[in-house]
This record gives C-alpha cells, structure tokens and sequence, in this order.
C-alpha cells in the first residue's frame, strides 16, 4: 500500500481544533491549560493560550493564588495573574496590526463572562469550543449579541498521528 493510501486529511473543523489544542500546550497554568486559535477565511490570524503577561514569572513557578485560596473555578478572576487564550489571541491580533472583525475563534474551552464580552467587541462571529465551562452569564451574552456558538470535539492526542502519515517520520 502507497503512502498516499493511507493518508487521512482532517476537515477545517478538525484541523483548527488541533491547532488549538497544540497552542494550549504552551500554557503553563497549573489548573487548566486552554488555547485559542483566531481563524477567518480558512486562515490563521491569531493564537493564544492562558498564561501570565509578557516577561512575568508562569504560574507553574509562582504557584497559583487562586489555587492556594480554594477559590473554585469560574469564581474570582481578577485573582489570576494570567490572561486567558482569548484574551491573548486578541492582543495578539492588535499587536500585529491584524484585524479580526468578523473572524472565528477556535478554544479548547468554552469562554467565560469576561472573555465573551471581549470576543463580541473584538467582531468575533462565531465561537467553536471543544470543552464546555459552564457560565450562564456567558452565553446569556453571546446569545443576546447574535454569536453563533458550537461545540466541535477534538479528536484526542492519540488520534492526531492517522493525520500525520508520510510526515516527519511518522
């Protein structure tokens, strides 16, 4: 059997998800890694994961106040030193001069209050998460300003070498 046989192309929904996933994996938050990958018309504009600001010390050094105070999660936000991936894939964007209106996000959780409210000012048209982060708050908002959300499941890290035949070795 050829390589070309066994080649398995993942769909846009699969292959930014992917993305997403692989950009949390720079996160170095010790409770819950999340990436963000900006996407419009097929292409990447943006990423980014959750983690401290530019030049500050990660949280898996410092340890995590939220984490040291019992503060349970979805509650106290201004106690993290970090941003979220949206957040930082947002910023990213205007960093570089590069303007989202009217893109996709692509999240390995779903956003919350805070993010939402970011995303639907930033022109953010839709919101693809992976896992759902409950908060009514959050999409009472998105709903009211007309975001199309949906979950897409990624395929799981054992999963993404049938994507990577003929690749790198593999």
């Amino acid at each position: 059997m050829a390589v070309a046989d066994k080649i398995v192309r993942p769909d846009i929904d699969e292959y930014f998800m992917m993305m997403a996933v692989l950009v949390a994996s720079r996160s170095t938050c010790i409770r819950r890694k999340v990436g963000a990958v900006i996407v419009k018309d097929k292409r990447v504009l943006s990423t980014g994961y959750n983690g401290p600001p530019r030049g500050m010390a990660h949280c898996d050094v410092t340890g995590c106040l939220r984490e040291q105070l019992n503060v349970p999660s979805g509650e106290r936000h201004e106690l993290c030193r970090g941003l979220h991936a949206e957040q930082n894939a947002v910023i990213q964007a205007a960093v570089f001069g590069t303007s989202i209106d009217g893109a996709s996000i692509y999240v390995t959780n779903h956003p919350c209050s805070v993010c939402a409210k970011i995303l639907i000012n930033a022109g953010i048209k839709e919101i693809i998460y992976d896992e759902y982060y409950h908060d009514e708050l959050a999409e009472e908002i998105l709903n009211e300003a007309g975001i199309k959300v949906r979950q897409f499941r990624a395929p799981k890290w054992s999963e993404f070498e049938k994507y990577l035949v003929g690749l790198h070795g593999f």
